[in-house]
């Protein structure tokens, strides 16, 4: 499969066709890495670390509204007066 050098900007890019970028895994927005081998221009994806975004994504998960949590926390304590904050 051959492509073309673009001008973008005051850049030079390339057009990847979506089914090559498919057959690795990659969409648009994806992170490269871009490093020279011999004459070779070579792209590696940045992949996230396993826990990489673990805490966004449990703050996320916290924001979805629980109706039986909320039930939960609207029933009284009979103690509840007497507790020491």
């Amino acid at each position: 499969m051959q492509t073309a050098l673009r001008k973008m900007g005051n850049s030079t890019g390339v057009i990847l066709p979506r089914p090559l970028l498919g057959q690795v895994g990659l969409a648009v927005g994806a992170v490269m890495n871009v490093s020279v081998e011999g004459e070779r221009l070579v792209l590696t994806p940045v992949r996230k670390t396993i826990r990489e975004g673990w805490a966004e994504d449990a703050a996320a998960i916290t924001s979805i509204p629980d109706p039986e949590a909320e039930e939960w926390l609207a029933v009284p304590n009979e103690a509840d007066a007497d507790l020491e904050w």
